[in-house]
């Protein structure tokens, strides 16, 4: 494995990797430095965790001139949470350089954004909305830029975000430099990121050492029983906080809601909130005055808080994709994690794809209390359980079910978000 200083980084970045005690390249990080320092587009995928962000971050300060003023370094990331953890980790990097770094997102003013973009920035990163809005406005020019990089690849060129994508790029040189990154890079990405970049690398990581080690489940529920199922799960011991995942704004909302008169201590989260409620419902999680984080997908990616023991779908995610970038917010830096995906009949469709897509089938364990009376409910059909559900014909106890982590199979490992 080479160490930083083999890739002849500036005495200011291997500096900052020595405060940040950073010593020694992950996996993808020594596979993406050498081929951005040495100008080629790459898209790479690598599990959560596994240093992404240092992997583009380096390359970004050696290519970058600290002595002209423009824009020459553009980080596209799909929330603002994940921008402004960027941004923290590139201003880290950049201290000693004379590289500015500004992070634009939405839900606040545009003024010191306005300001720090006037008084000269080098390195960019920011959402796609509020990039947009800064080039109308003419506060942004990328006719420089050098090197632009799409964080979470795969959401950046999902329809959501393609057209605002698209707009961007527009906007930049076509000899840039062009990178991806993302912990799922689908066949789908590949296509659409050849329309932007010259005979890119392809590059996977896994890291062994790092490998998620969750513990992945399956609860069969009737829909109307769902609330009490969690309120039972979120009631069980256990050594952390617990991120639950709905679909929509308005339901997690309500059921923020709820569980706040239930007793329990909430914090919610979801795309409406205005940034400075964004803040205090993630600042109270962090700290811990929050034992319950309930959010919609914008929690999915980017959301770094080591202290998750357990992530519970309460609703289905869309696609196997969200499914992994969702469970990859547990079990992070070398921890244990649970993970629990509560569903039900009607889900059951949507459920099959994602584990065909996946390539595992998980284990089906009985919700709480369902041994008394849950399988005498008629008005919902039970669901089948796999080959990998039962155990001498009864589902596996929560105990038996298998570990995602070092030494399982490959094949039943899922990746990292």
């Amino acid at each position: 494995m080479p160490k930083f200083y083999d890739f002849a980084l500036r005495e200011s970045s291997l500096k900052a990797l020595e405060r940040m005690d950073i010593h020694t390249p992950t996996p993808i990080q020594a596979q993406a430095i050498p081929i951005l320092l040495e100008k080629r587009d790459i898209i790479a995928q690598a599990q959560t965790g596994s240093g992404k962000t240092l992997a583009f971050a380096l390359p970004i300060m050696e290519h970058c001139d600290p002595a002209r003023r423009e824009v020459q370094a553009l980080i596209l990331t799909p929330t603002r949470e994940l921008a402004r953890q960027v941004g923290s980790v590139l201003t880290d990097l950049s201290k000693g350089s004379g590289l500015r770094v500004t992070v634009l997102y939405g839900g606040v003013s545009y003024g010191p954004q306005e300001t720090a973009m006037r008084k000269g920035s080098h390195v960019v990163v920011g959402t796609p909305g509020r990039v947009l809005d800064h080039l109308r406005r003419r506060n942004l020019r990328l006719e420089e830029l050098r090197l632009l990089i799409l964080d979470e690849a795969d959401e950046m060129l999902d329809r959501g975000f393609a057209p605002d994508v698209e707009r961007i790029i527009s906007a930049t040189p076509k000899d840039r430099l062009t990178a991806l990154f993302s912990a799922t890079t689908p066949e789908w990405v590949h296509k659409i990121a050849s329309k932007h970049q010259i005979n890119p690398e392809i590059i996977s990581s896994k890291d062994e050492e790092t490998e998620l080690d969750i513990e992945q489940v399956v609860m069969d529920v009737f829909r109307q029983d769902k609330f009490q199922v969690l309120i039972k799960l979120l009631r069980q011991p256990l050594d952390g906080t617990t991120l639950v995942f709905g679909r929509t704004k308005h339901g997690v909302r309500n059921l923020g809601r709820k569980l706040n008169d239930q007793g329990f201590q909430v914090s919610v989260l979801e795309g409406n909130l205005g940034q400075n409620q964004r803040d205090r419902a993630l600042g109270r999680f962090r700290e811990g005055k929050s034992d319950v984080l309930v959010a919609t997908n914008v929690a999915a990616r980017g959301l770094d808080v080591l202290h998750i023991a357990r992530v519970i779908n309460f609703d289905v995610p869309d696609t196997a994709e969200l499914m992994t970038h969702r469970i990859g917010r547990t079990g992070r830096m070398g921890r244990s994690g649970q993970a629990i995906t509560l569903v039900t009949a009607t889900d059951l469709s949507k459920w099959h794809e994602i584990e065909r897509k996946l390539g595992v089938k998980l284990p089906r364990i009985p919700a709480p209390g369902a041994e008394n009376g849950a399988s005498d409910r008629q008005d919902e059909p039970q669901h089948k359980q796999g080959q990998n559900g039962t155990q001498n014909g009864k589902p596996k106890k929560f105990g038996a079910r298998p570990r995602y982590g070092r030494g399982r199979r490959r094949g039943r490992r899922l990746a990292r978000a």
